[in-house]
């Protein structure tokens, strides 16, 4: 079943009038259809809910209401976090909700998976999305991605991995048999399947450097 989530339920009424945007309590944050948003949990000891807001209403009273469609943090969802699952990542769920704009905290941007790995430096409202999530069943759209390395997982974001020259995938250092450190120094790297058995003997560590190309390791890490 669909997570339940904090805050007041409510059914469409007549007399509910749709507002083009809405300032956050407190604050001088305004809030439109479209943009994600941080929501009060109802355990002061988890991290706030993250939706998109769909529609925003209010009554004749002026109480404000927003329609949202919630994301999952990998944790909520059926499979629970996996190694590849980064400390930002969230998927954007079916499971569509009313709440009380009381109950939002916060404005926060949901990136692509693409434009989150450009980011030069990663702040607290960043997060990202690659998945959709359906609530009930556990399934993911898309149900494949791209996996590198000799683990043949999919990309974290978080985790430093290295390119090789020759093949072009993508390594984690531990993988090759490295420290963080030591891939971090290299000015290339060649993985093994791509050295010839020879430079695979002489290489420290099982991986040896190009001796021609002056090209430095390209590194995929996100900075927090």
């Amino acid at each position: 079943m669909a997570k339940t989530r904090p805050g007041v339920a409510s059914k469409i009424k007549p007399g509910r009038k749709e507002l083009d945007s809405y300032t956050i309590k407190g604050t001088n944050k305004v809030v439109r259809v479209g943009d994600c948003v941080l929501m009060r949990p109802s355990d002061a000891g988890k991290p706030p809910y993250v939706a998109r807001v769909e529609k925003i209403e209010a009554d004749a009273r002026n109480n404000v209401k927003v329609h949202c469609r919630w994301y999952y943090r990998p944790e909520e969802s059926l499979g629970g976090r996996r190694q590849f699952h980064g400390a930002k990542e969230l998927f954007l769920s079916d499971h569509f909700d009313v709440q009380s704009a009381h109950t939002i905290e916060g404005k926060c941007i949901v990136h692509t998976f693409k434009n989150y790995t450009r980011l030069e430096n990663v702040g607290a409202e960043d997060y990202y999305c690659r998945f959709e999530y359906k609530a009930a069943t556990g399934a993911f759209t898309p149900d494949r991605v791209a996996v590198y390395c000799k683990c043949e997982m999919p990309y974290n974001p978080d985790d430093l991995m290295v390119q090789c020259e020759g093949c072009k995938d993508w390594y984690h250092p531990a993988c090759v048999g490295m420290t963080i450190e030591e891939a971090k120094k290299l000015d290339h790297f060649v993985c093994a399947e791509c050295s010839s058995d020879d430079d695979v003997k002489k290489s420290q560590n099982g991986f040896t450097a190009s001796p021609a190309d002056d090209v430095k390791v390209e590194t995929k890490r996100r900075k927090r």
